[in-house]
Order: C-alpha cells, then structure tokens, then sequence
C-alpha cells in the first residue's frame, strides 16, 4: 500500500510541477516539486518509495514535456541515491536532513540532466551552468525545509502505528 501512495503521489507532483508550479516562481525560478517529496521520502526512511517517486514523477515528466524518454527518471533516480548516502549521514537529524540532503542533490539532478540532455539531443544553450542550476536548488531546498519535516513525521507516525501490540 505504501508504495501505491508513493506512485500516485509521484503521478500527483508530476502533473503539480507542470501546472501549479509556474505560479511559485520567485525571480522566474521554479521549485523541482519531485526531487523534494522523493528526497524527503528517502530521508523518512523510505527508500523504495524514494525510488518510486524519482522514477514514476521523472517518466510523467518525460511523457508530459518533449524530452527524451527516461532522461529526468534517471536523473532523479540518482539523485535518490546520493539522498539516500546522505540520509544516512545525517540519521540523527531526520527534520533537518531533507533540506540539507536537497540541495546537493538537486545540483548533481539539474547538472546530470543538462549533461545528458546535451550528450542526447544536442548542446544545451546554457551560457551560465552555474547561475541555472544554483537558483533552482536554493529554491527545491527552501521548499523541503517546509515539506520534508512534516514528511519525516507523518512517516515516523505510520511506523508507530503499524507496530504490532501484543
């Protein structure tokens, strides 16, 4: 059950990434909603549904968007994995581990995507790599400084719950 509330969530931010997010622009930036709710699902302790975000939301966003099939699922696949590193490094700070896991993870996601994207269809018109990609990752960790406590504890909560009390 769990990791079916883990795909439609990933469906869910895919297509809030792609609608709703436009209207959060601060200084025409907008947050990675999927690269946060999938981090801050692996720093909760979850990292199948981590990887079912990363990969679910990255394929909705492959077939929503004109770009290459699997291209942002794999790029957030392995930025759940560089979260999950992380997390574990920081396992005593839970409600302070998904910011910090966010933001070195959304610049290796928007650094290997861009890579990628280049190597695929083509040089990226990207004069400054730097000045694109930082924005976006202070933005995303900003975003998982709200939503990744309140993650960590509604899953802290469904652990608790699902103990067996003889």
């Amino acid at each position: 059950m769990r990791l079916t509330l883990a795909a439609v969530g990933a469906v869910v931010a895919a297509l809030l990434q792609l609608t709703i997010a436009r209207y959060l622009q601060v200084g025409g930036v907008e947050p990675d909603l999927i690269l946060v709710f999938a981090v801050a699902t692996v720093v909760a302790g979850d990292l199948e549904g981590g990887m079912v975000w990363a990969f679910l939301g990255g394929l909705m966003l492959d077939v929503l968007v004109p770009r290459p099939l699997g291209l942002t699922a794999f790029t957030l696949l392995v930025a759940v994995g560089l979260a999950n590193i992380l997390a574990k490094m920081l396992d005593r700070t839970r409600f302070l581990a998904a910011p910090l896991a966010t933001f070195p993870t959304s610049i290796v996601a928007s650094g290997l995507f861009v890579l990628a994207f280049g190597i695929l269809r083509g040089a990226v018109p990207v004069t400054d790599p730097v000045g694109a990609v930082l924005p976006v990752a202070l933005y995303s960790t900003a975003v998982a400084a709200l939503v990744g406590p309140i993650v960590v504890r509604l899953r802290r909560r469904a652990a608790v719950r699902e103990r067996i009390a003889w």
